[in-house]
């Protein structure tokens, strides 16, 4: 039998025992040869490189391993575990598109990366720039005006008319919560007792279509063009549109198929959502309808009063960014005639105001606003966004940048125009995702800034797509992250410059006639030229 050949380590083991036993040996001949005083000391280089060499692989192999069992975890935690049931068959991959969205208690991952130290002070480095914004407008005020103030006419000009957003957004409230409700009792209450249920479901569908058209689609767009709201006022009423039609259509869309499934015993009743879901549905931070959701124990009131105070913080920020790095700028570039070299500066000088205002975005909505109602509401699965800044593709960071609105567009756009189409046109229905997000986003925008200009359209429908399907998951370099950020420094800047001389533009250049060019041409394209 052959005889087993010795392990790494007893190789080790014996190769330290013979270095120690020839150290005496060496000892005792410092006044013997050289040549033997050289082969020890090679011999004790050799060890000493071998053992480096030993520890390196054992640090590479103990980081694989360890990144392995992350990923393991990751997607243990993220993924729905499906147990064979005895007498049930698992699900397989082509049956596991029709599982929804899982919701468990997850913390906000922001929330996790402010316990390290070294994320912290990137925060503070934040909130000292906010200092530095707050001590030069009362340095430039006193020298203007020799006193020292804080003038926020701005800020209460952007939020003026609060009384009538307030009866707006109690009407689109009332509307949300008490028409599809009792829509859908009427509909499920008839189903399975009715012989035509096409036609019944048709003809509710058809209704209904009705009422959120005009409550929900054009009694936001009348208040905020009667009345003339200033711009965040009137990005409330929009905002506020949009979520009460996308929590509608999930409540809808989620309750419909389960009475059309559960059909009623003789004798018994049709079983609806409580109204309580359905309220509680209206305010939790998702898009996503289920009866129940995880639920925290208690209510942190600490993490409350600290939220709404980064909130606050957060919206003084985006005052300060535009009163001193937009609107000195492009108050002075508006009285300019049109250049070359004046708008390429200008796009690359609103580069700086313009990331801030999307991190700003980022972390009082996203972060800080959905927390706040998830908070009060003890809703526990706080996952809102992901690492979105470690992309290194634009696919990966559609995914990650906005989780809530990702989720509604992915199981009612993607997912069921896959379903409609037998699964035959994927590009056709990420396409259409695509389009239908560039869409409302250019309405949130024209609608909130009182004037059309397709820029965002622009950027979102054509770039956005070409840059989806070209820096796609596979690239995983960390040279795509940087031109995943160049991408958005750029593309910011060039939003924040255009919006700010389309605003002046207005301003100096107003429209003279009602006709639909004059409704959508932009001013900026031709009131420098009428000085």
């Amino acid at each position: 039998m052959a005889t087993a050949q010795p392990t790494n380590g007893a190789r080790q083991r014996s190769l330290f025992a013979r270095t120690a036993d020839e150290m005496p040996n060496l000892a005792n001949k410092q006044t013997g040869s050289p040549t033997a005083v050289r082969d020890d000391s090679a011999k004790m280089e050799d060890v000493a490189q071998w053992h480096k060499h030993a520890q390196s692989v054992k640090m590479k192999i103990l980081q694989q391993v360890q990144d392995q069992l992350s990923d393991i975890l990751d997607k243990t935690l993220t993924e729905p575990v499906h147990v064979p049931v005895q007498g049930k068959t698992t699900k397989t991959p082509s049956s596991r598109m029709d599982d929804g969205k899982v919701f468990m208690d997850r913390v906000s991952l922001l929330d996790e990366l402010f316990e390290i130290s070294h994320i912290r002070t990137i925060y503070h480095m934040f909130v000292a720039v906010l200092l530095i914004f707050c001590v030069s407008t009362l340095a430039v005020d006193y020298i203007d005006q020799g006193r020292l103030v804080l003038d926020f006419d701005l800020l209460f000009y952007a939020f003026g008319k609060p009384g009538t957003v307030a009866w707006v957004w109690a009407l689109m409230f009332a509307y949300a919560l008490l028409v599809p409700y009792y829509a859908l009792l009427f509909w499920g209450s008839l189903y399975h007792r009715y012989s035509s249920k096409l036609g019944l479901s048709l003809a509710t569908a058809l209704v209904l279509a009705t009422l959120q058209t005009s409550v929900l689609g054009l009694l936001p767009i009348y208040a905020v063009v009667r009345h003339q709201l200033p711009p965040a006022s009137r990005f409330i009423v929009i905002l506020e549109q949009i979520r009460f039609l996308m929590k509608s259509y999930s409540f809808m869309r989620e309750s419909a198929p389960v009475i059309m499934k559960n059909a009623p015993k003789q004798g018994e009743k049709v079983r609806f959502p409580t109204c309580s879901s359905y309220l509680y549905f209206l305010f939790c931070p998702t898009l996503i309808y289920r009866e129940s959701y995880p639920r925290n124990t208690h209510v942190r009131w600490k993490y409350v009063g600290v939220t709404v105070t980064m909130i606050l913080g957060c919206l003084f920020y985006g005052y300060f960014v535009l009163v001193r790095l937009c609107v000195p700028v492009f108050t002075a570039a508006s009285e300019q005639p049109f250049s070359k070299r004046a708008m390429v500066l200008a796009v690359f000088h609103s580069i700086l105001p313009g990331i801030m205002l999307l991190l700003l975005c980022f972390f009082a909505f996203l972060h800080c606003w959905l927390n706040l109602f998830g908070e009060l509401l003890r809703f526990a699965d706080r996952m809102f966004y992901k690492d979105w800044w470690n992309s290194t593709s634009f696919a990966n960071y559609y995914r990650t940048w906005n989780v809530v609105v990702h989720d509604w567009l992915y199981y009612y756009g993607y997912r069921d125009f896959l379903w409609l189409s037998k699964r035959k046109f994927r590009t056709g229905a990420m396409l259409s995702v695509f389009i239908v997000s560039a869409v409302v986003h250019e309405y949130a925008l024209a609608m909130g800034l009182g004037f059309f200009y397709p820029v965002m359209f622009f950027l979102f429908s054509i770039f956005g797509v070409v840059f989806n399907f070209t820096l796609n998951d596979k690239r995983q370099s960390p040279v795509f992250n940087i031109i995943m950020w160049a991408c958005l420094f750029l593309g910011q800047g060039v939003q924040v410059c255009l919006y700010c001389q389309e605003w002046y533009a207005q301003i100096r250049c107003p429209r003279t006639g009602n006709s639909f060019w004059e409704l959508v041409t932009p001013r900026s394209w031709s009131c420098s030229h009428r000085q």
